[in-house]
Parts: structure tokens; C-alpha cells; sequence
């Protein structure tokens, strides 16, 4: 495979990788149980947001495609962002377990946190809107495939 071939494979991928390495980082600095929980708070955030009935009031005040875009996407962090701080005072927070300290659990939440947002990309929230999801598109944009992508965070947790 030509170098260029891999730039260009890296540069379409970029979205998929940038987001894999936030959580990485996150769960590196904060905790594998925090990451647990942020990918608990993604699917509330999901719920909340599919039967959330003021969408089109906030919505209203953007004017084109990009900014609807935007504020979608700030209301579901809004909301994921609750609900994770909301299940912290819940589930264990465990802080024994920061740095590479069992990274190859955090790779897999990781990528577990990947693949919902990858899922919610594509399916809830307006994502490709703003980037270009690049090859990836082919393996989440399914409208089949959605149940089954959501379901493979929730028995990674279980069996992890």
C-alpha cells in the first residue's frame, strides 16, 4: 500500500480516530468508571433527546443547516453531559485506576464509546452535517444495523 493511499485513508478516518482517543484520554485521566458512566449517560442522553418535544423551539434561531447542526448537538452533550454527572452520584467511582493502568479495558470502553457515537452520527444526531465521517459511513449508516450497534456497548459492559 502506497504512503499515500494510508494518508488518505487516515485523513477520511480522521473523525472515528479523534473521537476514540477523547475517550481514551478521558478514561486515562479520569477512570475507567468514568467512562463507564459516560457511556451509560450517552444512552439516557439518546432517550431524552428522541421524545425531547422543545427541539424546535431551540431550534428555531438558526438559520442554516450547520447552525441546526450545532445546537443540536449542544443540547444532546447538554443532556449526556446530565445525565452522566446525574448517574456518577450512583454508580462507583473508582479512581484507583487512572494512567495505563488497565488500558486494555479502557481501549475496549473506548471503543465502545466510539461505536455509540458513530451510531448516534449517523442515526440521532445531525453529525454528518458538519464533517465528512469519511469510509466509516458504509459500516454504522445502516438503518438495519442500528439495534445492533447500540447493542454491542451494552454486552461489552456486561461481559467486561
Amino acid at each position: 500500500m502506497e504512503t499515500s493511499a494510508i494518508i488518505s485513508l487516515i485523513q477520511e478516518s480522521l473523525f472515528v480516530i479523534i473521537v476514540f482517543f477523547g475517550f481514551l484520554v478521558y478514561s486515562m485521566l479520569r477512570g475507567r468508571h468514568y467512562l463507564i458512566n459516560l457511556i451509560i449517560g450517552l444512552y439516557f442522553a439518546l432517550l431524552i433527546s428522541l421524545e425531547f418535544p422543545y427541539y424546535e423551539t431551540i431550534l428555531g434561531a438558526a438559520n442554516t443547516d450547520q447552525s441546526r447542526a450545532i445546537l443540536m448537538i449542544l443540547v444532546f452533550a447538554a443532556f449526556t453531559i446530565a445525565s452522566t454527572t446525574l448517574l456518577g452520584r450512583f454508580l462507583h467511582q473508582g479512581d484507583y485506576d487512572r494512567g495505563v493502568i488497565g488500558i486494555h479495558r479502557k481501549i475496549i470502553y473506548s471503543l465502545a464509546a466510539t461505536v455509540l457515537v458513530m451510531t448516534y452520527s449517523f442515526h440521532a444526531l445531525p453529525v454528518t452535517e458538519l464533517v465528512d465521517p469519511g469510509p466509516i459511513q458504509a459500516l454504522f449508516a445502516s438503518q438495519n444495523s442500528f439495534f445492533f450497534w447500540l447493542f454491542v456497548p451494552i454486552l461489552i459492559l456486561f461481559f467486561l
